[in-house]
């Protein structure tokens, strides 16, 4: 048995406490940096498992020595957003307007398992495992605020940092590895540019910052259109304008809430130093009469993963969990102030994301098969019945009771068809129609005359049932739609 193996020998156990746990974080969210329950039930749990623990800087962090080896830090974040939780899930936010929309409940919760587990079975590995439960990852404040609180100094120096947020993709049960960069670095910049105030019917006596403003927009779009290679990546965004409260009114301001994203910290000055050119520009081509004000604010450093650390990662999930289920990932455009702890050690890191989405389309072609063709099956049933049933009431005779009662549950299944698009399946087989008449003929065998009641037409839906399944079973005309096409990819 490895010492993988040897560790996660506990994780059925831990399952239980964990689902208990998740759901507790996920009713009990709380803002960035505003952490106070969360961080008072990770500290209870680390120090129940026997981790030397310390609050720095509003996050926890335990250590857990354990004889000669090296020392490995996992980071977790653990704030929620300004989301009101319309989910109608059991167990949704109890908070009014907060809500763990972005997975960090479910952060806590595996890295408290990981260090439980690592903490039942200390001799299976050697070495010192750190576990960091950081706050306001959503402001990039929280990562900053350990730093500042002395977190280099107060825990052992790590060798490598580690860290993973769940992610759409790749789909739930794999995992997605990168080397180098894997999440951008970005920026936000508020812009007040200044003009003249003036009545709208005397646009001469003013100077309008709503066109000044208008024309910063219009300028920045050529920034990575025009100065950007276009194999680097790069986004300005232009997410907020505001100026002024009424129509007839020329104010004397207007704001400008900017975003930039980036993989290279390159681009990322370039962008920054263009913004600032353009913006200088524009103003004093409008006369403005005095200089703008720019704010850089919710900096996010670039995730830059180390190839080596990387490549051991990526190997041991291959050997834990199965090359089918670990896959290379593309960058991706968001943002994390993970890298920002490592960073201040001065020690490689990775991170990953795993998959917690689970998509139609990621749901094997014989599997959804087997799922639409069930459903097409039990309805075929229930028709076949019903129809027989009521001709039976209208007094017809067995034979035209069997074929009306065949008529209704295909004509039930041709309705479908033609609804989604697709040829009618009595057309295309005939193990479609002949279930419908043999569970119809059943029916009217044993409900005529009472013969078997309720009992026989329990026993006509299940035959038709089985007989339809034999064709879904074997692809015998199994109904699919067709907007799903013949791949597992997503459209």
């Amino acid at each position: 048995m490895t010492a993988a193996q040897e560790v996660l020998k506990g994780l059925d156990a831990a399952n239980t406490w964990q689902e208990e746990l998740y759901v507790h974080l996920h009713k009990h969210p709380e803002l960035p940096m505003q952490e106070v329950e969360t961080a008072a039930e990770i500290t209870r749990r680390l120090e129940s498992y026997g981790y030397a623990v310390q609050q720095i800087g509003g996050g926890v962090v335990g250590v857990l020595e354990n004889g000669e080896g090296p020392t490995v830090l996992f980071r977790a974040d653990i704030d929620a957003l300004p989301v009101e939780e319309n989910t109608g899930l059991p167990y949704r936010s109890e908070v009014p307007g907060v809500m763990h929309a972005c997975g960090h409940d479910l952060h806590i919760t595996a890295g408290l398992g990981a260090a439980s587990l690592l903490a039942e079975s200390k001799d299976a590995w050697s070495g010192t495992y750190i576990a960091l439960f950081q706050p306001g990852e959503e402001t990039a404040a929280g990562a900053k605020s350990m730093v500042a609180d002395g977190l280099v100094d107060k825990v052992p120096r790590p060798d490598v940092a580690l860290g993973q947020h769940v992610l759409t993709a790749p789909q739930s049960g794999k995992v997605g590895t990168i080397a180098g960069p894997m999440l951008s670095t970005a920026a936000s910049i508020k812009v007040t540019v200044y003009g003249k105030g003036s009545h709208g019917s005397m646009p001469h006596l003013g100077i309008d910052p709503v066109v000044l403003a208008s024309s910063i927009v219009v300028r920045l779009q050529g920034i990575v259109a025009r100065e950007i290679s276009p194999f680097k990546f790069a986004v300005v965004t232009v997410g907020s304008l505001q100026a002024g409260t009424k129509a007839n009114i020329i104010p004397d301001r207007a704001v400008l809430q900017l975003n930039i994203r980036a993989y290279d910290l390159g681009v990322r000055d370039h962008l920054l130093a263009s913004i600032e050119r353009i913006v200088k520009a524009e103003c004093e081509a409008s006369a403005s009469p005095q200089p703008p004000e720019i704010e850089v604010y919710d900096f996010y450093p670039l995730t830059d993963n180390d190839p080596e650390v990387t490549a051991k990662v990526t190997a041991a999930f291959v050997e834990v969990l199965g090359a089918d289920r670990v896959v290379q990932m593309d960058p991706i455009t968001a943002s994390e102030d993970f890298s920002t702890i490592p960073d201040a050690f001065g020690i490689p890191y990775s991170y990953w994301g795993f998959g917690v989405a689970f998509w139609p389309a990621n749901i094997p072609a014989w599997r959804r098969v087997n799922i639409i063709g069930s459903a097409d099956a039990v309805g075929l049933s229930l028709f076949c019945v019903v129809g027989a049933q009521k001709a039976l009431d209208f007094g017809l005779m067995a034979a035209p009771a069997i074929i009306l009662g065949a008529v209704t549950a295909v004509g039930g299944g041709t309705i479908r068809d033609m609804l989604i698009g697709d040829v009618p399946s009595v057309l295309t087989s005939g193990l479609y129609a002949v279930p419908a008449l043999v569970g119809a003929a059943i029916a009217v065998a044993t409900v005529r005359d009472e013969v078997l009641g309720v009992p026989g037409a329990v026993l006509a839906a299940s035959v038709c049932f089985a007989i339809r399944m034999i064709g879904v079973r074997f692809k015998l005309n199994a109904p699919v739609p067709p907007s799903w096409g013949k791949d597992d990819q997503r459209r």
